[in-house]
């Protein structure tokens, strides 16, 4: 599948003075499907942040960081290669953008379609395809303002898709969402991933993770408490020392949920 997705080298990085990743290492491969788990506050978007070059690390002897094999990137040409769907991409959305627009956007690395840009004929008929994929063409032409929260997260989507990215990222894709929302969700990530795209989904939701994921880190304080498969991985016992409250966790038709 060629060089890994991404590969960490005792990465630690700092928001303010605290260590938001410390001293991480990890390899996710192309084709990996894989779910970041860990409570709010955890590293979890500053990981997705990390990808998407908004982050640096901390420049320090044996630390190193590789993304799909290069440790260098112009910022633009990577994000062309990553498709992201995240709580800060919806809030910067502009309410009268349309759902075109905000596809469009995708070719642009904005949220929206600017007087400047100009979509050539090509990127016109690939977002329409990616609409169509996600089976909402019939939002097209209406705002942002006036879809619903699953139909905006369906039109990010739509948008991390548009130019054909080597891997899809979705940081808490549940939140704000309704039990029919998410249910279409899950069953939107079940055929992405199915499609050879890689998947890395980060949440803090057990029940998100989808069963075509085979692979979970959790996540605690910047640090790995855990990496391995799923089944391995999520026990009673490290939901206990990653979360700190005692649940209760359950297998049902490929999906895990706590209580």
């Amino acid at each position: 599948m060629g060089a890994p997705l991404l590969e960490l080298k005792h990465v630690t990085i700092l928001r303010g003075e605290c260590a938001a990743l410390d001293d991480v290492t990890l390899t996710i491969g192309q084709g990996e499907h894989v779910c970041i788990l860990g409570p709010n506050g955890c590293g979890k978007s500053t990981l997705i942040k990390l990808l998407t070059r908004e982050l640096y690390p901390l420049a320090r002897e044996g630390s190193s960081i590789a993304i799909l094999g290069r440790e260098r990137w112009n910022a633009f040409e990577l994000r062309n290669l990553l498709g992201i769907v995240s709580p800060d991409l919806l809030a910067q959305c502009s309410t009268d953008a349309t759902g075109r627009d905000v596809v469009l956007s995708g070719f642009f690395s904005s949220t929206k379609i600017f007087p400047h840009h100009r979509p050539e004929a090509e990127w016109m008929a690939r977002a329409e395809a990616a609409m169509k994929r996600l089976g909402i063409e019939h939002l097209a032409d209406r705002a942002v303002a006036r879809m619903s929260s699953g139909e905006a997260k369906r039109t990010l989507i739509a948008r991390a898709l548009v130019h054909e990215p080597r891997a899809l990222l979705f940081d808490e894709p549940g939140n704000a969402l309704d039990l029919a929302a998410q249910f279409q969700l899950r069953d939107t990530l079940r055929e992405l991933a199915r499609s050879g795209l890689t998947i890395l989904l980060v949440t803090h939701h057990v029940s998100e993770i989808i069963p075509e994921i085979e692979r979970v880190v959790l996540l605690r304080a910047g640090r790995i408490l855990a990496d391995g498969a799923k089944g391995k991985v999520l026990t009673e016992e490290n939901l206990l020392e990653l979360f700190g409250v005692r649940v209760r966790l359950e297998w049902n038709d490929g999906y895990f949920q706590a209580w």
